[in-house]
């Protein structure tokens, strides 16, 4: 009490000023504890430790003592309690006449007193106990420097003194002597908690709801192979190590699958691993490699299918979207809250589909449980009525003297479910070191029997939501305190479902602190309003991309689901891997809408009035797609004119099975020659521009009216020689065959009466005569 007394700034207590005096006589304690005997020397060297604290504590810091095991953890009357563990001298000077021992404390009244006495650390003498007889001691005649060595202590229960039901602080501590200080005095102590209730609970039981919570990282990419199958890529094979044996999540089910929890799963986990049962791709480097971890795979959703089955089963929304930065973030940017309703309604769907059983979508989980206004009406956006808060959060302001139901109504129709912050993070850190696992699970043990004895006449549910990705030794040490509550008897299991709708305490605080109390800490680990706006420009890509698809799942699944993941609460201990996915998943969509384009074109040259134009449209997608339509545009519509049978606008619908081209063509009709820069751009049928615009250019090389004419007059030269040449053709025929007639009648036929045909006095005198008989033929010709 002197020590309390002081430590609280009352002054020094009589007790306290004999101790210092006592202290002042016995400078040279070692050498007097040296020369005296028996109980004598005992005395006087626990004096002389009481009347220097300050150096009696730095020497309880000489020995480290580490707490291995304690069986069992909340023991009975007949039961004899044994604990495990290892002492190591972490001094400069070997400590002789070691001994182990166990120490009881008084029991502790109240929450409140078990988190003071956590917080002690080196021994404190008058506030740490005397040893339990030390006929129960474990004895180490010498212990050197750097060395460590194990104990175990057995003492039956019935030696430690317990009083009535209740906590009570166990202390195993290290006693011995070193050469500076030649006396006994306790060099190292650790301390845990005993809870004591040999008897059933004379009033109610608290109910106890432990959420197990299953989720992982962002392991499946947007990115899906290039064949029929869809055949989806992973960013690593990271997750194949978490569902082997002896792995995160395969701890997590094996051990749920024994204990009375409420299972809170993410469906994108389910989604991803039943993705792994099949063919599956992981990137290496700039390519991928098939995926070898099917069986892995299997197995681990074979277990938890069976694990599940009759069990309250709760779904987050796909991917755990991260409420807390949607709520104070992406709010700013239009539609990001739309994802969140997505997220919901696939959750449901997933979870049926995979595990053949139908989960409750009705709870949200913001981060570590910590609200606000915004979280509130953002989490419940969706169409969820419970929110998991935590208590130090949604703090208790009417000094109530018992932790209330989780159960609060907070107005609209929406439950805050508020788990207990202790209880809740009772877990976390390092439990792969029994020294941490087994000081945890004896405070968690302690924690829940504190909050029954509360008051036992109200029975009351308490809700436990630890960290949302325990890890292999996390689990094991949750599951060990589970099994070890489970047999006791202030507690009974209850479903998170039941304990949202037990009966409210009218006295517990119902108010959702403001904004201004949201953790800064949480709120530095949001996803930015960038990250929001990235999203946006995806899901716009998106919906521009599908409107062209014959079969628009095919894209529209995965990419959204890809969006939802963009949006995970796992993000916030990798903000450069969550910039490097979304940046990712952008440039895939945009890959794909870039395997419907147009193929560029040369110049084409027009040698008259009207010709056909023809642009090529290329396809290199799995699947055939329409609802597209190309239009040429002239720079110069005076110049050239483009139109189509099908549109008057200068549009022609485009139709193409996948993995193939189709050439479309157009009617151009030239006013004027020259150069013309015509635009080919593909639209959706609405109007709106798809993929990049493709320029050529049209020379045109029209023929002018002087040309014409040349040529025209040219042709009528020709036609004219021709007819001339058949009319003199035909007279020749004509006078051959009247000169053969006329050779047949004699000179009658010479000296003819017809006036218009002249005679020839020259006489035919044959070739010799130098008169060619065919000159008057070709003259006439």
């Amino acid at each position: 009490m002197a020590e309390a007394a002081d430590s609280q700034g009352m002054g020094p207590s009589p007790a306290r000023r004999w101790l210092r005096r006592t202290a002042a006589l016995l400078v040279g304690a070692p050498l007097i504890a040296g020369l005296l005997s028996g109980t004598a020397a005992g005395t006087a060297a626990h004096a002389a430790e009481a009347a220097a604290p300050d150096r009696a504590a730095a020497g309880s810091r000489t020995v480290q003592v580490t707490l291995d095991s304690m069986s069992p953890s909340a023991p009975v009357k007949s039961d004899t309690l044994t604990i495990s563990g290892t002492v190591t001298n972490t001094g400069k000077q070997a400590v002789t006449s070691a001994h182990v021992g166990l120490r009881v404390g008084q029991r502790l009244t109240g929450r409140t007193a078990i988190d003071e006495a956590s917080q002690r650390g080196a021994f404190a003498p008058g506030v740490d106990p005397a040893e339990v007889d030390d006929k129960f001691t474990v004895k180490f005649p010498k212990l050197a420097p750097g060395i460590s060595r194990d104990f175990t202590l057995s003492v039956p229960v019935s030696k430690l003194g317990l009083g009535g039901d209740g906590v009570y602080q166990l202390g195993v501590s290290l006693s011995g002597q070193t050469a500076s200080q030649q006396y006994d005095q306790v060099l190292g102590i650790q301390r845990t908690f005993l809870p004591w209730q040999p008897e059933a609970v004379d009033g109610k039981k608290s109910q106890l709801t432990y959420m197990w919570p299953l989720m992982s990282s962002t392991h499946l990419t947007a990115q899906t192979g290039s064949d029929e199958q869809q055949t989806p890529v992973f960013a690593d094979d990271a997750l194949a190590a978490e569902l082997a044996p002896g792995g995160r999540l395969e701890r997590m089910v094996s051990l749920g699958s024994q204990l009375p929890v409420t299972w809170v799963i993410d469906p994108d986990l389910l989604a991803t691993v039943d993705a792994m049962t099949r063919n599956y791709r992981v990137k290496s480097g700039d390519s991928d490699v098939p995926g070898t971890n099917q069986d892995v795979a299997k197995q681990w959703l074979g277990e938890l299918e069976d694990a599940v089955q009759g069990k309250k089963v709760v779904a987050v929304p796909f991917a755990d979207p991260d409420l807390a930065s949607l709520a104070h973030r992406g709010k700013e940017v239009s539609g990001s809250l739309s994802h969140l309703q997505g997220a919901t309604e696939v959750a449901e769907k997933t979870v049926e589909t995979i595990l053949h059983v139908t989960p409750s979508v009705d709870f949200a989980w913001p981060v570590q449980g910590a609200v606000d206004p915004s979280i509130v009406d953002v989490a419940t956006s969706a169409g969820a009525h419970n929110v998991i808060a935590r208590s130090d959060s949604l703090r208790e302001t009417n000094n109530l003297s018992y932790s209330p139901s989780a159960a609060r109504p907070i107005g609209g129709g929406t439950t805050a479910v508020v788990s207990d912050a202790r209880l809740s993070t009772a877990f976390e850190g390092d439990m792969s070191r029994s020294g941490n696992s087994t000081p945890a699970i004896q405070e968690f043990l302690a924690q829940t029997l504190a909050i029954t004895l509360q008051d036992t006449e109200k029975q009351r549910s308490v809700v436990v939501a630890p960290q949302r990705m325990p890890s292999a030794s996390q689990a094991q040490t949750m599951a060990s305190a589970i099994r070890a509550l489970s047999a006791q008897r202030w507690t009974e299991p209850l479903d998170l479902t039941a304990a949202a709708t037990a009966k409210p305490d009218a006295r517990a605080t119902a108010r959702v602190p403001g904004s201004s109390s949201y953790p800064g800490s949480l709120r530095k680990q949001e996803l930015p309003v960038q990250a929001f706006q990235d999203m946006k420009s995806t899901q716009g890509t998106l919906d521009k991309f599908k409107v062209i698809l014959t079969a628009p799942d095919r894209v529209v699944t995965p990419f959204g689901n890809a969006i939802n993941r963009e949006m995970s609460t796992s993000w916030r201990d990798d903000r450069e891997g969550a910039v490097i996915y979304r940046a990712g998943v952008q440039s895939y969509l945009d890959g794909l809408t870039g395997e419907v384009r147009l193929i560029q074109k040369s110049t084409a040259t027009m040698s008259g009035r009207s010709a056909t134009l023809a642009v090529t449209v290329q396809n290199q997608l799995v699947q055939p797609v329409g609802n597209l339509v190309l239009r040429l545009e002239p720079s110069n519509p005076s110049r050239l004119k483009v139109t189509t049978n099908e549109d008057a606008n200068g549009g022609q619908p485009v139709k193409i099975d996948g993995g193939h081209s189709q050439s479309v063509k157009f009617t151009a009709t030239a006013n004027a020659n020259g150069p013309v820069q015509v635009t080919a751009r593909l639209y959706t049928q609405d109007g709106t521009p798809y993929g990049d615009p493709m320029e050529f250019t049209v020379k045109v090389s029209e023929i002018t009216p002087t040309v014409m004419l040349v040529i025209a007059g040219g042709v009528l030269l020709l036609v004219l020689a021709g007819i001339r040449m058949y009319t003199q053709r035909k007279r020749s025929t004509a006078r051959k065959a009247a000169g053969e007639t006329g050779e047949g009648d004699g000179a009658e036929a010479d000296g003819g009466d017809d006036p218009e045909q002249p005679s020839d006095p020259t006489p035919d005198t044959g070739p010799e005569s130098g008169a060619s008989p065919g000159t008057g033929e070709k003259v006439e010709h």
